[in-house]
């Protein structure tokens, strides 16, 4: 007869995690709570929270009442096992999280590159201040991701090219990974915004949606069967290049190592900041930043119809073009021009869409609170983090 003996190991591994899932899900439970849930005996779950604690991961945490006998005890995950750093870059500031193993934020940092784009110093800089601020030391990170606007090479976790990140290139991503001596992962920021619109915004639970992100930049997350899509080269969702009617195309882009050119046609020159405020004034909205004149059409109810119709046609032809090649079953709008505009915006978009394609998709904006990238990164480091706490 054939002998396994890997059998065992490999249930009480299955068994670990099982509960370790449920806990992290669901927050404290019972023994007995466990066991129902992941469909463990008595004497099995009780087995797996003893290894699980032996391990440093679960303790009491108090005790719930019954109806006859003494009260059981109740087991949960201990906070302090293990903690990830999410970063969200940019070219002004560096904002970095720290959390702990059950998502808990413990500390953040801010700092600014002051002119210097090295991305080690800066990243370690970022790091560093947030750990000492959250009493974590460097080595207890078990995850670190960073996020960054421009396009993320897939298989090397290098930036390819980045406008606003000039000193990101090839090689950026060992030197970091060797510098802090932890996991480090480089993302796109649009495509972390999408992981915590799925995990805690309006996108929750839905498998297949798009997010546009119009600010300064103009990026689009595509999620297909709850997983990112990256493209083979890290380029799917770079919209802004786009050709849409009523503007030059964007005609001679090279992809020069450690720069992205700069956009003079396509749906950018359309819907970006810069042209969301040049269209404003016109209408009366000029004078603050184009999420100001965005927010004060909103608040105008019908002064302001017309510069929201106009903003919401120009949105509709980004995403008419995406609805029509994915049909997604949801379209985010986010960024600080897409939350700007709220319902107000996202109505008229279903709206402008439905009469130039066959599609009328459901648009909202984001419900994501705080900073999208930051908690994006910080969600994307937690999965890692447990994943490597799983396996082990």
């Amino acid at each position: 007869m054939e002998r396994r003996p890997g059998v065992p190991r490999l249930l009480r591994e299955i068994n670990d995690r099982a509960a370790l899932e449920l806990l992290l899900a669901s927050g404290p439970m019972t023994r007995g709570q466990i066991g129902e849930m992941t469909g463990l005996s008595k004497v099995t779950a009780s087995q797996t929270l003893s290894r699980l604690e032996d391990r440093g991961l679960v303790e009491v945490v108090g005790e719930q009442a019954g109806n006859r006998g003494p009260n059981a005890a109740l087991y949960g995950v201990i906070p302090s096992s293990a903690y990830v750093a999410g970063l969200d870059v940019g070219p002004e500031t560096v904002t970095t999280a720290i959390a702990d193993i059950n998502g808990e934020i413990v500390a953040e940092a801010v700092i600014s590159p002051n002119g210097h784009d090295d991305p080690v110093a800066m990243v370690h800089n970022a790091v560093v201040k947030a750990c000492r601020s959250g009493k974590v030391a460097l080595s207890r990170l078990r995850a670190i991701v960073i996020g960054t606007p421009g396009v993320v090479d897939p298989r090397s976790g290098d930036v390819r090219f980045s406008f606003d990140l000039p000193g990101w290139h090839e090689g950026s991503h060992q030197a970091l990974a060797q510098d802090l001596r932890r996991p480090v992962s480089i993302e796109n920021d649009v495509n972390l915004a999408a992981i915590a619109e799925r995990a805690e915004g309006a996108a929750k639970g839905v498998d297949d949606f798009v997010l546009l992100w119009v600010e300064r930049g103009v990026g689009l997350a595509v999620v297909l069967g709850g997983r990112l899509h990256r493209g083979r080269s890290g380029s799917a969702g770079e919209i802004g290049y786009l050709p849409v009617p009523g503007v030059p195309l964007a005609e001679d882009v090279k992809a020069v190592p450690g720069r992205m050119p700069a956009l003079a046609g396509g749906l950018h020159a359309l819907i970006s900041a810069e042209a969301v405020a040049e269209l404003a004034g016109p209408y009366g909205f000029a004078g603050g930043s184009a999420a100001d004149a965005v927010h004060a059409a909103v608040e105008g109810g019908d002064a302001g119809a017309r510069f929201l119709d106009e903003l919401a046609h120009r949105l509709a032809l980004g995403v008419a073009s995406v609805c029509v090649v994915l049909d997604p079953a949801l379209v985010v709008l986010n960024g600080e021009i897409g939350r700007a505009g709220g319902a107000a915006l996202t109505h008229r978009v279903e709206e402008a869409v439905a009469r130039i394609c066959p599609i009328r998709p459901e648009v909202v904006a984001s419900e994501v609170k705080g900073r999208p990238v930051l908690r994006g990164a910080v969600l994307a480091a937690l999965e890692q983090a447990r994943e490597e706490i799983f396996a082990s």
